[in-house]
């Protein structure tokens, strides 16, 4: 187990720890899929931002979840990476 796991697993049992991410769960999975989607077709940040004519810094803001993407930003990666975009909703 790395240390960023290690140190997750003892924070979870803080109970406003386990919160606070709980909060934030949509977020990160956005950036998870986001990052896994790049790594998939094999590019690197400044070369997905060249498929999307913008720039690396906003692929990485993108992938840092601290920027909630547009549904057309969110397109064109899908478009950039060759992957399909499927937005849905499940019960609470």
């Amino acid at each position: 187990m790395s240390t960023l796991d290690e140190l997750h697993e003892r924070w979870s049992r803080n109970p406003d720890y386990r919160e606070a991410y709980e909060k934030l769960g949509p977020e990160f999975e956005l950036a998870r899929a986001l990052i896994e989607a790049r790594t998939r077709a094999g590019m690197t940040q400044a070369e997905l931002a060249e498929r999307m004519k913008t720039t690396q810094s906003a692929v990485a803001r993108l992938e840092s979840g601290r920027v909630p993407p547009s549904t057309r930003t969110l397109e064109k990666v899908a478009q950039a990476t060759g992957t399909r975009l499927r937005i849905q909703f499940d019960p609470a």
